[in-house]
């Protein structure tokens, strides 16, 4: 990228540094004197009391006068920057540095902002490294140049290399008039949870998918309170939800993180996870595995490397959550939000204003490595990410069908704001493959007694045969169903117990072979120890 033309600034250089030229070729505020002097002051106190109008006329009237007048040129080139007029405010820093390239080291600086502007990146990156290499530069602003420096670097190798991205809104089932944000999807990809603003109340709303089309979302009146709910994950199998709640009677911080469960056809009243996960910081955003044995949320506790992070916390065999690891190969010193783990427990997704990219949150997306370690964040890229914030991505089972929610009006069917900003709607699109997850399909089971075919509570353990990790251990619903996610192409043990009925195992494979239209379905009858068997009789029998 450095590579890239210069423009005639670089030449106007070279030309000045072969020639020899001397600091007394341009003027100053040090040097002027008399009337030039004046009308130079004149336009700083006009710029100091907001009378950007007559500020500007006095400028234009001193370079008039002597226009290698440096000082009069960045005042000026500043005034055009604010008012964003970004050419005339480039023209007048170029001029100036030729001038004078020693004088002002932070305008090398401030033309960089001004090409990014412009969509200027390969120029700005060579500025941003002028500014670097001089003596006269605070470290506040040497980390803030890097940080440009970098970002300029990335948006000129994204802008000349775009990923496919093709969004469509999701229709009136889901979308309206007011703000809907934070989707949530369940394994099946059939229940869509996600937050709606109505009259300032943030309240859950679910859509279930039918013949293809979202059907009118409804609100989850069960979870709803009088408080604002938001920032909720669903389980893969539909009968978790996990939000975020502040300031309740019952919080541990500030805001916490909150839980029901979908037991006998509700769901149940929620209740705070407690500490470690909840502290007396913020805590919020949380995600839930395929597995629901780790769960990733953003929090702003101490022992982090930036304001907010993501971290993790594992379900212990007890059922607590341990205490909550700081994602370190993740976190910056700058802010990570919206964790999104995928079912295949190796890809995580996460928007980030501290890694490289287009400006304020970009999407990125770490692959779990061999060694329990995340890999260095890829940039999820132009055009799904733009020059103003991201927020929070979810990716369906089948690693391909993304959900997103955004107010950016150049995205199709996105509305035009009605004030400063527009609202948020919710988005597919189809992600493209290098950014996918790894293949995964579910198990989806019933258990249930042998002879009666009444729906049993048992206890459930999915290992992975070739090296036994435990990839699942639980127990059934009340209705004796149970859906898992596991990565396709290798071959598992599943046990299954029940106090007064026979052990249940048995060994399965699941092929990479359409792992989402053909699921692994499985029916397993339990028959009772026969010394302990009652009088049940089969259903439907007197």
């Amino acid at each position: 990228m450095t590579s890239m033309s210069l423009r005639p600034l670089m030449t106007a250089l070279l030309l000045f540094a072969l020639t020899g030229l001397s600091a007394q070729t341009f003027t100053t505020r040090k040097t002027a004197s008399g009337k030039l002097l004046k009308w130079y002051e004149k336009s700083v106190e006009d710029l100091r009391a907001g009378a950007f109008d007559d500020a500007l006329k006095g400028l234009e009237r001193v370079l008039e006068s002597d226009s290698t007048f440096v000082d009069a040129r960045f005042e000026r080139g500043s005034i055009f920057y604010d008012r964003e007029q970004y050419a005339q405010a480039e023209a007048d820093f170029e001029t100036g540095l030729a001038l004078a390239p020693e004088y002002r080291p932070v305008a090398w600086y401030q033309l960089g902002v001004i090409e990014m502007k412009q969509r200027k990146f390969g120029e700005a990156a060579v500025h941003f490294e002028r500014y670097l290499n001089s003596d006269a530069t605070s470290e506040r602003q040497r980390e803030l140049a890097q940080k440009l420096l970098d970002q300029s670097r990335f948006m000129a190798e994204a802008f000349s290399e775009p990923v496919p991205f093709d969004p469509q809104r999701l229709g009136p089932g889901v979308n309206t008039p007011a703000q809907e944000y934070l989707p949530s999807l369940t394994a099946e990809a059939n229940t869509l949870v996600f937050t709606r603003v109505v009259n300032g109340q943030e309240d859950f709303y679910v859509s279930t998918k039918e013949n293809g089309e979202w059907q009118r979302a409804l609100p989850l009146e069960e979870v709803n309170t009088p408080f604002n709910e938001g920032a909720q994950a669903i389980s893969a199998d539909g009968k978790t939800l996990l939000f975020t709640a502040c300031n309740r009677p019952d919080a541990v911080g500030r805001c916490d993180l909150y839980l029901s469960e979908f037991k006998n056809g509700k769901w149940t009243p929620v209740r705070n996870l407690g500490e470690p996960v909840n502290s007396r910081a913020w805590e919020s955003q949380p995600s839930l595995s395929g597995n629901g044995r780790e769960l990733y949320f953003a929090s702003d506790r101490a022992g982090g490397r930036g304001e907010k992070d993501i971290w993790v916390s594992s379900r212990l065999p007890d059922g607590r959550w341990s205490q909550p690891r700081n994602l370190e190969e993740i976190n910056t010193s700058g802010d990570e939000k919206t964790p999104f783990i995928h079912p295949d427990g190796q890809t995580l997704y996460f928007m980030s204003e501290g890694h490289p990219g287009m400006g304020g949150f970009d999407l990125f997306y770490s692959r779990l490595g061999p060694n329990g370690k995340w890999g260095k964040p890829v940039n999820l890229g132009y055009p799904i990410n733009g020059p103003g914030d991201e927020g929070l991505l979810v990716i369906a089972l089948d690693g391909k069908t993304a959900y997103f929610a955004s107010n950016r009006t150049d995205l199709p069917g996105g509305r035009p704001a009605d004030g400063p900003v527009a609202d948020y709607d919710i988005f597919t699109f189809e992600l493209y493959p290098e950014a996918r997850p790894q293949p995964v399909t579910y198990v989806k089971a019933r258990v249930f007694d042998a002879q009666t075919r009444r729906p049993l509570q048992a206890e459930l353990n999915f290992a992975e045969l070739s090296g036994g990790d435990l990839q699942y251990q639980g127990a059934t619903g009340d209705d004796g169903a149970f859906l898992l996610v596991l990565p396709v192409g290798k071959n598992y043990a599943l046990q299954v117990s029940k106090e007064q009925y026979l052990f249940h195992s048995e060994h399965f494979e699941l092929s990479g072979e359409n792992p989402l239209t053909d699921p692994f379905l499985l029916e397993i009858g339990l028959d009772r120890i026969p010394e302990q068997r009652e009088t049940d009789q089969p259903a439907g029998k007197p």
